[in-house]
């Protein structure tokens, strides 16, 4: 019960072989004078056109626009707690106050 398991370790992978050019054969040269071909990427790609830049621009206008109220509207509900607070403080200090002096 409280003896480790160890996952079953990986086999390696099998050996490469490199195939030796055969005797009557010329050998590969790389010509310098041709560039390489770029991978072709199997991923789609994203074609921006003008409306749709349109639409990213008032997408991202309206989310920090939203967030903008939504921060503010936080702190202005901290702010009119926190000055509540400091009125019912001061009215809290008058009473007593008042019930010490008679």
């Amino acid at each position: 019960m409280f003896t480790p398991k160890y996952p079953t370790p990986d086999t390696p992978p099998p050996p490469t072989i490199i195939p030796t050019p055969v005797a009557g054969t010329a050998p590969l040269v790389h010509s310098p004078s041709a560039a390489p071909v770029a991978p072709v990427s199997n991923r789609p790609t994203v074609q921006l056109t003008a409306g749709s830049a349109v639409a990213l621009v008032v997408g991202g206008t309206t989310v920090v626009l939203v967030v903008g109220a939504v921060l503010v509207s936080m702190l202005l509900a901290v702010a009119i707690t926190g000055i509540s607070v400091a009125v019912v403080a001061v009215v809290l200090r008058s009473l007593l106050k008042d019930l010490n002096n008679r």
